[in-house]
């Protein structure tokens, strides 16, 4: 580090964040005690507190969002620039940055053409839920205005995007929630409802169509899935999985809309993770590494046929798309991202996340060969989970105050892990890893030894 960040000129910095600031995700109770980690800077894949002290980050910012590695001097160079160029207009005009960068966005992604920009993943997925409600006012007599969501995903910290999470903790204590939101069944096979089944991705898939049944297929306008569950466990699709899913909304009119907020722009060794499954979307929208971090922006595309339904009649003040997001006007966040997905591309930063995923989940599962307390290793790319079992043939899940252990222990030794938090009331037992792209051999094989060690010394 800087001599300017030595631990004594920054302890007025510590004092100031206890004193003030509220972080996310935490019982503050503790800092009482205890001082607060203040992050200072990061380089590559490594990050240093305000003690001095150097980490090698194994999730991407803490929420899997910084896709390119720390301190990558030309994606701040061509936000600096462009700040002082033009910094902000209304969406409601267009800009350099944000018209090049849909241009380059929508080149990667065969049969969408349109991109909405707003400043966060919960934006982004509010706006689909407007679109679909809208539609259904104008184009079905008020109908098909119920929106499914799966067991286990996440969309957002918005009372709206709440309405269609997953998790029940992260919905605790916020309702009521608006009406029409509707939950399908999760498709963790290593925890399956059904028991020992044959085609499990199919036989999940068709709890989906019953759920549709139950409701009326009239009054499902669309259905909104993580490409691979995160927060609720990291979880891959089974095979056969989405293929019938689309079979199944195709028939029924139903939209498809795909949560790409985390999974997008190269984490699972595609572009987009849904690209690993053959299936096309009417709606899918991103946000945490479409620029890493290093400016906000979050993006909702849609097919030609989605955008067509809002103009038809240009007569009707109130047949457009009648909504704004503020910040979505900012154009830092599409200058990042054109130089984050060039940096993607030259690189070649999609082949080494396959590779280095491969490398990691050959790693999990060689742990798992030594420690009884992984019951199952999951992922895809560079997006890997390790659920920890009591007992591996009962698969009662681990205390989470034992899982939570381990990541404290890695981070004592200088990595950085995460686990699932405040999730699903006695699920929040699985390790997530989630490196940056730019990640290494090296990087790899410390992580898997951090935590081989971490789960020694917590279990024996």
């Amino acid at each position: 580090m800087n001599d300017m960040h030595r631990t004594n000129d920054l302890r007025h910095v510590i004092e100031a964040d206890r004193a003030h600031v509220w972080h996310h995700l935490s019982q503050h109770k503790g800092y009482e005690t205890a001082d607060p980690r203040v992050m200072v800077e990061g380089k590559g894949m490594r990050v240093w507190d305000a003690t001095g002290r150097d980490y090698l980050d194994a999730v991407s910012g803490g929420v899997w969002t910084v896709n390119v590695g720390y301190g990558r001097t030309s994606i701040a160079d061509a936000v600096r620039d462009q700040l002082v160029k033009l910094n902000y207009f209304a969406g409601s005009a267009g800009s350099i940055p944000a018209a090049l960068f849909s241009e380059r966005l929508i080149a990667k992604m065969p049969g969408m053409t349109r991109v909405y920009y707003s400043n966060s993943g919960s934006e982004a997925n509010e706006k689909v839920f407007k679109m679909v409600r809208q539609i259904a006012h104008r184009h079905h007599g008020g109908r098909k205005w119920k929106i499914l969501y799966r067991e286990r995903d996440y969309h957002g910290t918005t009372i709206g995007a709440l309405a269609a999470a997953g998790q029940d903790q992260r919905r605790a204590h916020y309702g009521p929630f608006p009406d029409g939101f509707v939950a399908v069944p999760h498709c963790l096979e290593y925890r399956s409802q059904w028991g020992q089944v044959e085609n499990y991705g199919e036989r999940a898939a068709d709890a989906i169509e019953a759920v549709i049944l139950r409701e009326g297929p009239d009054s499902i306008g669309a259905i909104c899935l993580e490409p691979v569950t995160a927060g609720g466990g990291v979880i891959p699709p089974p095979a056969g999985y989405w293929e019938k899913v689309q079979d199944i909304c195709r028939r029924h009119g139903i939209l498809i809309h795909i949560d790409e907020v985390v999974c997008g722009m190269g984490r699972t060794g595609a572009w987009f993770g849904y690209q690993n499954y053959g299936v096309q979307p009417d709606f899918v929208t991103m946000a945490k590494g479409v620029a890493s971090g290093y400016a906000a922006i979050a993006c909702t595309t849609t097919t030609e046929a989605v955008f067509s339904l809002f103009k038809d009649d240009p007569s009707d003040p109130m047949s457009y798309f009648r909504d704004i997001s503020t910040f979505g006007g900012c154009v830092a966040g599409p200058a990042a991202a054109l130089e984050n997905m060039r940096i993607i591309e030259d690189e070649a930063l999609l082949e080494n996340t396959a590779a280095m995923g491969e490398r990691l989940m050959a790693g999990l599962h060689d742990l798992a060969g030594r420690h009884a307390v992984i019951g199952d290793v999951r992922g895809k790319g560079l997006f890997c989970g390790a659920e920890l079992v009591a007992d591996r043939s009962t698969k009662e899940p681990m205390d989470e105050r034992r899982v939570q252990a381990v990541v404290a222990d890695c981070m004592a030794n200088g990595v950085i892990i995460g686990a699932t938090n405040r999730s699903l009331d006695g699920f929040n037992n699985t390790l997530c890893l989630s490196p940056a792209l730019i990640a290494t051999p090296d990087d790899i094989d410390r992580i898997v030894e951090a935590i081989d060690a971490a789960l020694s010394r917590v279990f024996g």
